[in-house]
């Protein structure tokens, strides 16, 4: 199949509308969710501006830091690497950084902030979905190589999340963007990713030392965790697909999106059970007892690499927070 149209502008925008509505609910209870937005969950962008959260914002910092580091290309971690730390740290200033960010990203750019090597400034122990909340980008750049490609994803989750599963499933999901835009089909998509989980491996150019950092008996074993645990999180999506009813909590199988390779398999169960329906996708992934910002961000990423912007309703791009930048990305890789 050819590419899909305006993907890239589709997959950005839509991040961003479901981390907006995804902002409603976060922390709220399924009962509570109910009773304010209905059983499907919010209908409508809050506000105009429609404010989003940390999740879009770092997916801006890691979307600046690609475009500075293509300008020379090959993509190359010498290359990416100062420029994601000098947006991470402008982030970690940013006074609309309050947004309730997580406290393992705050740390991690505090050291590197203070000069640490990113190897020691990482919580090695942190799986948490900051990792891949923010990799879509990665997925956007048309022209690179699988290497390349892999090698990002797990770079800019490394860069503040240590734990191999955080790697992993930023990985897998750089993937399934990918593979959205270039037209794959969403029902062949938990193969394929199946498939990519079990050749995961250990980026060693780009990864350096990590797996020594994080008292690892070697490379190999470091990422066999984090394919073993991705691995069980598609199979609970699998288990999801066959069982779960689109009005269901979509975390009571899949999980509740916490942690990486959970808010991967309920954001695509969230995409799955409404391929073709962009906005029920999103409103899915809000409607959730978990993290539901971060669930229903990549829920519409993937909805919107899969259908492109057209998709989306015609007002809500104008309403979004971050509007010119997440366009001017757009421009780049569509």
């Amino acid at each position: 199949m050819p590419p899909i149209a305006r993907a890239a502008s589709g997959c950005l925008f839509g991040l961003a509308y479901g981390d907006a509505l995804g902002a409603e609910t976060e922390f709220l209870d399924m009962q509570t969710i109910r009773d304010r937005f209905g059983e499907e969950g919010p209908r409508d962008l809050p506000g105009a501006p429609a404010l989003v959260t940390d999740d879009t914002q770092m997916t801006i910092a890691v979307a600046e830091g690609l475009l500075g580091a293509l300008e020379h290309p090959p993509l190359a971690p010498e290359s990416v690497l100062p420029r994601w730390r000098r947006h991470f740290i402008d982030w970690l200033h940013d006074p609309d950084n309050d947004r309730a960010p997580g406290a393992t990203c705050l740390q991690s750019c505090r050291n590197l902030e203070d000069g640490l090597r990113w190897v020691e400034a990482t919580q090695h122990r942190s799986k948490g979905c900051g990792a891949n909340m923010r990799v879509a980008p990665v997925g956007l750049v048309p022209g690179l190589t699988d290497e390349q490609r892999a090698g990002a994803a797990q770079l800019q989750a490394a860069l503040t999340h240590g734990h191999p599963t955080a790697l992993v499933a930023a990985e897998l999901t750089a993937f399934a963007v990918w593979w959205l835009r270039e037209g794959l089909a969403p029902a062949e998509l938990p193969a394929a990713l199946r498939e990519r989980c079990h050749a995961a491996a250990y980026r060693e150019q780009w990864l350096e030392d990590l797996w020594r950092r994080a008292g690892a008996d070697g490379p190999r074993e470091f990422i066999a965790l984090g394919r073993r645990e991705c691995l069980t999180a598609l199979d609970r999506l699998e288990e999801a697909l066959a069982r779960a009813g689109r009005e269901d909590d979509p975390c009571r199988i899949t999980g509740e999106g916490w942690v990486a390779e959970e808010a991967l398999a309920t954001a695509l169960l969230c995409f799955l059970l409404f391929p073709g329906d962009p906005v029920a996708a999103i409103r899915r992934g809000a409607a959730s007892s978990g993290d539901s910002d971060s669930i229903a961000c990549l829920a519409g990423a993937f909805a919107g690499a899969h259908l492109g912007m057209d998709a989306w309703p015609a007002g809500w791009a104008g309403r979004i927070e971050y509007a010119e930048k997440l366009a001017r990305f757009g421009r780049a890789w569509d």
